[in-house]
């Protein structure tokens, strides 16, 4: 006898908002609808409606549950009033409402229609602790390389200080304006809005894919970052790991001097990359010195080939990576960042 594979659990949470209709808005929470026949005929299952999953809204108040599910007659997803009445759909076979696409406003609707956002985590609930290690390295060791890779192959999120500063800014954030006004006098940003931006990043990636390891790109960089870590974080917060990138100056310099033929970098040259180092040395290296002293450091020889470098990676992230990652193929841009094949023209 042949028996149906099971569907995965539905364990995702919806928040609706921005509807012309307000009484739509709010958190939508899996179904727990008893099994019935839709009407297209087909036996609903604990979470699902239709064979996709389905959602009631937190409140309880809907009158129709599942409130939130997919019409195999009508081939789209649906979204109905408290009183029952279909008010929203958006026509297509998604296996998810989706997210990225504007909903129509049905016959009891009213406009605009709403934002559908999809959560792994209950929004009502405090958002899970991260799994955090530490990446640094000094210039040209191939912090943002290996982390990239971690990310396409493992799974993995890679977070740079940079790249939120910079998002924050464009996005326009509550603290775009301290943001620019340090980085307009030549200082740097306080601390404390660096760790809260790393936090807040976090936090979204979890409530919005479920993932939780996170490698963090060039931080900490002293032992006052560290200090507005534990602010934000709390002492009693367990240190994170930390990989630290070691690499002769030599092989350095010749690696900056490799990437300053098509990086576009005003810092990569010489003087500049001497900077660097010299300020990584008297303000980075402390810190590394600091978890190597609580036995939280791991030290990868970063001047060997990449292929070398990333299997290394591998092995210490494998404790925290999914088994299937760990086996998969690499990817053809994971093959172009090791080398093993050229750079697309034009690229």
């Amino acid at each position: 006898m042949i028996q149906e594979a099971q569907p995965i659990t539905n364990t995702l949470f919806i928040e609706v908002s921005g509807a012309g209709l307000p009484e739509v808005d709010g958190l939508y929470v899996p179904t727990e609808a008893p099994p019935a026949k839709s009407e297209s005929g087909t036996v609903s299952s604990p979470g699902y409606w239709n064979g996709k999953m389905a959602w009631d809204r937190a409140d309880g108040k809907a009158a129709r549950s599942p409130a939130l599910s997919y019409s195999n007659s009508y081939e789209s997803w649906r979204i109905c009033r408290l009183d029952g009445h279909l008010a929203y759909e958006i026509t297509c076979d998604d296996e998810l409402p989706p997210t990225d696409r504007d909903w129509n406003v049905y016959k009891m609707g009213v406009a605009p229609a709403p934002k559908v956002s999809i959560y792994h985590v209950d929004p009502r609930q405090p958002c899970p602790a991260p799994n955090v290690v530490f990446v640094l390295g000094g210039p040209g060791a191939g912090k943002g390389t290996m982390c990239e890779l971690a990310e396409i192959q493992l799974g993995w999120t890679h977070l740079s200080t940079g790249d939120l500063l910079r998002a924050e800014q464009a996005a326009g954030g509550p603290t775009t304006e301290i943001i620019k006004e340090y980085i307009a006098a030549g200082k740097l940003v306080p601390n404390e809005i660096v760790v809260r931006l790393l936090k807040d990043a976090m936090e979204r990636t979890t409530r919005a894919t479920g993932k939780r390891n996170f490698l963090i790109d060039g931080f900490p960089r002293s032992l006052s970052n560290l200090e507005a870590w534990y602010e934000v974080f709390g002492r009693e917060t367990e240190l994170p790991s930390m990989l630290y990138f070691e690499c002769p100056f030599e092989v350095l310099e010749q690696r900056i001097l490799g990437r300053a033929r098509y990086s576009g970098r005003a810092d990569d040259n010489v003087e500049a990359m001497k900077l660097r180092f010299d300020t990584f040395k008297a303000e980075t290296l402390p810190t590394v010195e600091l978890f190597k002293s609580k036995g939280k450091c791991v030290e990868i020889d970063t001047s060997q080939e990449r292929e070398t470098v990333y299997s290394l990676l591998r092995e210490q992230l494998a404790e925290y990576t999914e088994p299937r990652l760990m086996t998969q193929p690499l990817s053809e841009k994971a093959e172009i960042l090791l080398g093993l094949r050229p750079y697309p023209k034009g690229e």
